[in-house]
């Protein structure tokens, strides 16, 4: 079988077909983002179903499974822990990203899968991490498919980014990413199909974070899931 890659492009000049705004969509509850509202919320789930499950896949690769870990740290207000990851890795290089890898023979689920790559990745002890609970499986465009793993992680931390995989490791506030004004939905054509993604662009005051793809998608499916 041929490989199937995209080609190299910049994400944000990829034309926006769709905002939250457009779409009539509101915000989360500010209750929900909060710790006690994540607890209860994951307690006893809502009747909801997930807006992004599978990418269309454009690698040929073997599935392997994986999980990352969506760490909410217990600020003023919750703040979500994302990554950049390095140029030079063999997948979503460059790219934001939460902490996570593949599941490996020795873990004993998904979830500690979660917690083994934050702290191999950015020294995240799990001494400061609550796991709350997980959101369905996302199948990404090259074939991973990925357990995402909700926890609260208590202030006072120290990280240790492993540079070989981290550039750079910041805090975006979840109510940003729980506002779908926020949210914006891209597509274009590629070899006689259309795909599309979502992306949060933030800008933390030095920089724009352009999170989008696969991180995206499981952040819009904890905005659905929150909003449910």
């Amino acid at each position: 079988m041929s490989s199937t890659r995209l080609p190299p492009f910049d994400p944000r000049t990829v034309p926006v077909v769709a905002t939250g705004a457009s779409e009539g969509l509101l915000p989360a509850p500010a209750h929900r983002l909060t710790p006690d509202g994540l607890r209860s919320q994951f307690q006893v789930p809502p009747a909801w179903t997930p807006e992004l499950v599978r990418e269309r896949r454009f690698a040929d690769r073997e599935p392997a499974d994986a999980a990352v870990l969506l760490p909410l740290v217990q600020r003023e207000h919750l703040s979500l822990l994302l990554t950049q990851r390095t140029a030079h890795l063999s997948t979503h290089s460059g790219q934001i990203a939460f902490p996570g890898g593949k599941v490996d023979p020795e873990d004993a689920d998904a979830v500690a899968a979660a917690l083994r790559e934050a702290h191999e990745e950015i020294g995240l002890s799990a001494d400061h991490i609550e796991v709350v609970g997980t959101l369905p499986e996302y199948i990404t465009g090259t074939a991973f498919h990925i357990t995402p793993v909700v926890a609260l992680v208590r202030p006072g931390f120290d990280l240790r980014p492993n540079p070989h995989e981290v550039d750079d490791v910041f805090e975006v506030p979840l109510p940003f990413l729980m506002d779908p004004r926020h949210h914006r939905r891209h597509a274009f054509a590629f070899e006689g199909a259309v795909r599309e993604w979502y992306s949060m662009p933030w800008h933390d005051g030095r920089q724009e974070r352009f999170i989008w793809g696969a991180t995206a998608g499981m952040l819009r499916n904890l905005y659905r899931f929150l909003s449910a």
